[in-house]
């Protein structure tokens, strides 16, 4: 939720808690907390009203999915006015719900939640509490609609073509975000993402510091997710960490589907255009944090940071689930060449199924600097089985693992084999 519209909400919800006299929760379609009202100070808090789903969503400032489930099963998503929901104790709702669903132009934009009290409010509380979800959900529509706007523009900068139009496409977005454009950014890709669909893709506002995100492609039929995400300075990359992690989560909730990251890689202005690893076990995803900059001039180089280190963090599972740019290695390199480039003849025999055990082992070695026992520990293997796998290492590429050059050339392809 933007600064501009945070107090336009706390009022209403205000509004609405000392009209019905019970405190108010405002929440949107997705269940996201935006706003709540505080209990009255004189009275004495019933520990009731804070049973686990109410304690969670203020605490989190959001609610799982089953919960989101549970009560979308009462109709709310369909429902004019207001409705009722009871108490379920085994569901961790130890009291009744009051749910007024926030609507704009007939469209279900969130909703607002009181405890159901007896008596509880009246026809005519309840009639003038609408009333004033009417005016939230016109605000919401516009906020709804002022994102939409940052999204068409962040992904023209990213797909944008070199030149004039990358320039006019930063330009606007510049001028869009006003005097926020000129602070310390970074972009986070998350990839890949589990859909296209805008009403799919997380709001702005649960993620602190995030400025404006939008989906572009990754590979020929999948999504990544891209977030323009403020800083305190480009050194500290801790709110994008964060912002990356978070979701994540939501992108793992969304069950990506297992195949989403194969093929080629981000086609976005500035993406890599190589292959990408494919999903792991279960539908992995990662993310990748670009370096920190000043303004949007080099909003395009940072894209091609972010969605590399995402690449590697998918090849490399112990560069993730959140790789930083400047912490992915021989990936930085790799992930700029073209396809091609990274396959080499000489390395084709070892990686066949048949000799995974030695392409691993070759790899270990070259990854502890060809030093024996640090190797043989790691694999857990005797140090005589260790030479006679390098031995056939060897013998299977026709390469001298004595010498520096022929080294070079063996660990850049079994990591670029990870691509």
């Amino acid at each position: 939720m933007t600064a501009a519209y945070k107090g336009d909400y706390q009022e209403l919800v205000d509004e609405i808690s000392e009209l019905l006299g019970a405190p108010a929760t405002l929440e949107s379609r997705t269940f996201e907390l935006i706003a709540f009202g505080a209990y009255d100070s004189e009275g004495d808090l019933d520990p009731s009203a804070l049973d686990p789903v109410r304690t969670r969503s203020i605490l989190t400032r959001r609610s799982t999915a089953a919960v989101r489930r549970w009560f979308e099963g009462f109709g709310i998503t369909r429902a004019t006015g207001p409705v009722r929901i009871p108490p379920t104790p085994e569901a961790g709702v130890y009291r009744g719900r009051i749910c007024l669903p926030v609507r704009h132009r007939g469209v279900v934009l969130g909703y607002v939640w009181l405890l159901d009290d007896d008596p509880g409010p009246s026809e005519q509380q309840l009639a003038a509490a609408m009333l004033v979800t009417g005016r939230i959900g016109a605000l919401l529509a516009d906020e709804a609609q002022h994102g939409a706007d940052l999204t068409r523009e962040l992904r023209a900068v990213l797909t944008a073509e070199r030149g004039w139009p990358r320039d006019m496409a930063v330009a606007e977005l510049r001028t869009a975000l006003g005097a926020r454009a000129d602070g310390p950014h970074t972009v986070v890709c998350v990839a890949p993402w589990p859909s296209a669909d805008p009403d799919d893709a997380p709001s702005v506002r649960t993620l602190p510091g995030a400025t404006a995100l939008c989906t572009v492609p990754w590979g020929t039929t999948a999504q990544c997710l891209a977030v323009l995400v403020r800083l305190r300075s480009p050194e500290t990359l801790t709110g994008a960490v964060s912002a990356a992690t978070r979701l994540l989560e939501q992108a793992e909730a969304g069950a990506v589907p297992a195949d989403g990251g194969a093929g080629r890689g981000p086609t976005a202005a500035g993406g890599t255009g190589g292959p990408t690893a494919a999903t792991g076990a279960g539908g992995r995803t990662a993310a990748g944090v670009a370096a920190g900059r000043i303004g949007l001039a080099d909003l395009a180089a940072a894209w091609a940071e972010a969605s590399a280190a995402a690449r590697a963090a998918l090849a490399e599972p112990r560069l993730g689930p959140v790789a930083e740019w400047a912490r992915i290695g021989p990936y930085r390199l790799l992930t700029s060449l073209p396809p091609h480039a990274t396959h080499d003849a000489v390395t084709g025999p070892l990686l066949t199924p048949g000799h995974q055990e030695l392409a691993r082992t070759a790899e270990v070695y070259l990854d502890c600097a060809g030093q024996a026992g640090r190797t043989a520990a790691e694999l857990g293997i005797h140090r005589q089985t260790l030479y006679y796998r390098l031995s056939r290492v060897e013998q299977l590429t026709g390469l001298d693992l004595d010498d520096g050059e022929d080294r070079l050339l063996l660990h850049m392809a079994l990591k670029a084999a990870r691509l």
